[in-house]
């Protein structure tokens, strides 16, 4: 990568040069479809760590050393193996950093993954914060899953998280966010800006359904295959009756969907945000990378709509119809990538409307 190469985030085929150059480092070569037009899929390794509490390693130490104080067992992945609900895990995974000075990186759930209510933060050595990789990082990635409602299938290579590389300030500001909407509308409703683009929730529903909510002690989740679980086996509907509002109980785990059509232009990426919690004891429960294309009506998009993970905390709150619950934060590309998410990809959720993961028939 060039010291003079654009602002922004990396594209899919800068992500390949970046690999080129030594600059991902990866354990076995990878797979066909883990770059994605602007991120990186990981992988899991070889085994998983069942340790006590999840943990920070802090400014001088390496999450090994952290391991090997905290881990309670290990688990083989290689043929796959079950990670239950309310454990936490630790897993090497298949790649590694060496960044220049001018990049960071940033970590995220995978939306099948958030639709799974698995939880994930990545890890580095001598980390302060999860999902945050400074500039200049070699070494390690380790990653933090702690399934939350569905037990899991999960095996080396299984892919949970994703990786975005920048390089500098790529965030737009609300006023910037304004001129990119007056040029190529990014919400097919009214515009409303507050840290990013303002979404709201859709409580009136579609084909007599407003959401889902995560049923409790179900069978397995196999994170590898599609449509490999009933639906009614592991979600209760919540059908659409009398005033759009719905009671969240606390600790439930539910799958909603914004009231807008939202668009990512291709030479932006966006990334879902957590509302403000002051607005509320519940919280949109993972954030989320958005690829450029995302609604793009080119690539097949026209009408897409985010689907929200979202869990109450501590006492029941009632959300209504158009309340706001989280904002989308947009941020240039360093360059458009040659495919967009949607039609050139297959991508599972370009058009969606409220939609479940791949995993459910």
């Amino acid at each position: 990568m060039s010291s003079e190469a654009a602002i922004g985030i990396l594209s899919a085929e800068q992500i390949r040069a970046s690999l080129a150059l030594g600059e991902i480092v990866i354990d076995r070569p990878l797979d066909a479809d883990q770059v994605q037009p602007a991120s990186l899929d990981l992988r899991l390794g070889a085994v998983a760590y069942r340790v006590r509490a999840s943990f920070l390693p802090g400014p001088n130490v390496l999450v090994k050393d952290r391991l090997a104080e905290l881990t309670l067992h290990e688990i083989d992945l290689s043929a796959g193996s079950v990670l239950e609900t309310g454990c936490v895990y630790i897993v090497p995974l298949l790649e590694g950093l060496a960044l220049p000075a001018d990049i960071q990186a940033s970590a995220n759930p995978k939306s099948s993954t958030g639709r799974l209510d698995i939880f994930t933060r990545v890890i580095t050595d001598r980390a302060q914060s999860f999902d945050t990789i400074p500039a200049g990082y070699q070494g390690p990635l380790y990653l933090e899953v702690s399934p939350r409602t569905f037990p899991i299938v999960a095996r080396t290579g299984s892919r949970l998280s994703q990786i975005r590389f920048r390089r500098g300030d790529t965030h737009l500001n609300d006023t910037e966010l304004a001129a990119l909407n007056a040029r190529e509308p990014l919400v097919d409703g009214a515009f409303r800006a507050s840290g990013g683009l303002l979404l709201s929730i859709d409580l009136e529903g579609s084909n007599g359904i407003i959401g889902y909510r995560a049923k409790r002690h179900t069978g397995v989740v196999d994170v590898d295959k599609r449509a490999a679980c009933d639906v009614l086996d592991y979600w209760e509907p919540i059908p659409v009756r009398g005033k759009a509002e719905l009671i969240l109980d606390p600790d439930q785990f539910y799958i909603l969907v914004s009231r807008e059509a939202v668009h990512v232009p291709p030479d932006y990426a966006a990334e879902m945000v957590a509302f403000d919690p002051l607005v509320g004891e519940f919280r949109v429960h993972y954030a989320g990378f958005f690829d450029p294309g995302f609604g793009h009506q080119a690539a097949g998009g026209a009408g897409s709509r985010a689907v929200l993970e979202v869990r109450s905390h501590e006492v029941p709150f009632i959300l209504e119809h158009g309340q706001t619950v989280g904002r989308l934060v947009y941020e240039t590309m360093s360059e458009r990538p040659k495919k967009l998410y949607g039609s050139d990809l297959g991508s599972n959720y370009q058009a969606q409307g409220l939609k479940l993961s791949k995993h459910f028939r």
